[in-house]
This record gives C-alpha cells, structure tokens and sequence, in this order.
C-alpha cells in the first residue's frame, strides 16, 4: 500500500495558503527553486472572472495550485450543488455543478500553460477547500493526465465532487492520489452523500475519491478547524513526530 509523502504534502500545503492573495492582485511567494509560469482565471456563478490559481515549477516538477473560496460568487457556486456530466473523461459520471463549471472555464487556460512547459516533469495537482475539489476535477481530465504520465494529487479540505461513477473512474487513474482532511472539519461532510436538490427535487449521490489521510486537530471554530494554515501545521507536527 502507498504511503503518502509526507514533505511533498507540507509543500503543495504551502503552494494552496499562496492561492488566497490571488484575489487581491497578489502573485504567490513560492518555495526556494521554483518559478510563476502563469496565474490562470476562472468564474464563479454569476460572477465575473476571477483569478484561481496558478501554474508553477522547478527543474524536475510542476505544480498546479487552485484557490479555495474567497468571494460572493465562489459560495453561490458552492451551492448550486445538483450534478451535471463529467465530459473530460470517458464515462465519467457526474459531478457538483457548481465546482464543473468553474473548472471548465479555467481548462483552456490550464492545458495551454501545460502545452508550453516539459511533459518530462513530474506534475502535482493541489487545492484547499474549494480548490481541493477543482484540483480534483483536474486531475480526472484525461487530457491533463494524458499529457504529463502519474500526477500527484494532493488535496486538503476537499468537498465531495461527485458521484459514485466519477469517484470509481478517479480512483482508477494513473498517478497518486491523497486526500488530507481534518475530522473535525465540516467541509469534507458536504454536499452529503444524497443531496435532494431545492430547485429540481432531483436526488444525487455523491462519493469523496481515494485516498484519505485523516488528520486530528480541533481548534476552537469551524472555521479554524478548514484552515489551511492549521492543516499545514498538523502535518508538520505529524513529520517531526515520524
């Protein structure tokens, strides 16, 4: 059985806290050995376009980082949680509505950056919250995997993204696949397994992908108990520990 990578976790970690001033204008300050290739776009429901996250590397990896929620739109969109169908893999089952479409308006940009840069090199894909869903879109997207062989996913915080059928064909991809999440966070509990949607009365089914490593850690709040600063911490402390 794998185990995760317990450094490669605390770095992509750190790449996901650098996504969160992207809204404001502000390039990520990244890890000694690495570059900015591109910041990318993406938009929220009802909203206008918004930057998400961004594309970097060094000599031998390249990372791709999504931003968790920051703005109005980006929790509208974490609403609208209905499915619709997964359409970059072949029978994919569906997905949260709301996470696809703000993937699908950033992929242009995505696979285009991934074009210019060396299919040699490792590729890890990343995301907290919101951004561990979109990460997790990503890298189910044949045409990202195909390009750049085994990606490493790494995601934190992440949400349920899809259906029984999209969690069976994630699960068997190519590459590693890690999905941290706290025990005491909420955000990993939704949308809930079977959603009724307000809007259609449609009933959906959904089904976190592989694999979890759960963490402990309970830090007064909600709110502190999803962030990704605290997540990174767990994960050190659980390094030293080793």
């Amino acid at each position: 059985m794998n185990t995760i990578d317990l450094p490669l976790a605390i770095l992509l970690a750190t790449f996901c806290s650098q996504t969160y001033g992207l809204l404001d204008g502000s390039d990520p300050d990244l890890p000694d050995g690495y570059r900015l290739v591109a910041c990318f776009t993406a938009k929220a429901f009802g909203g206008a376009k918004e930057r998400f996250g961004y594309v970097a590397e060094s000599a031998d990896r390249i990372v791709i980082a999504f931003r968790g929620t920051d703005s109005k739109a980006d929790w509208v969109s974490d609403a609208v949680a209905r499915q619709i169908d997964y359409k970059f893999a072949p029978l994919a089952g569906q997905t949260h509505c709301g996470f696809t479409r703000i993937y699908s308006s950033a992929r242009k940009q995505i696979l285009a950056i991934l074009k210019s840069l060396s299919p040699a090199k490792k590729l890890a894909i990343t995301g907290h919250s919101l951004g561990g869903a979109l990460a997790t879109l990503c890298a189910a997207d044949k045409a990202v995997y195909s390009r750049i062989q085994s990606p490493e996913t790494y995601t934190f915080g992440s949400p349920r993204v899809g259906d029984p059928t999209f969690a069976s064909v994630f699960n068997r991809r190519p590459g590693v696949s890690w999905r941290v999440y706290n025990i005491f966070d909420l955000v990993p509990l939704v949308p809930p397994r079977i959603f009724k949607s307000p809007i259609n009365g449609c009933v959906y089914y959904y089904m976190h992908v592989q694999t979890g490593y759960p963490l402990r850690f309970r830090k007064g709040s909600a709110s502190d108990n999803h962030a990704i600063s605290n997540y990174i911490d767990a994960l050190k402390s659980i390094s030293t520990n080793q």
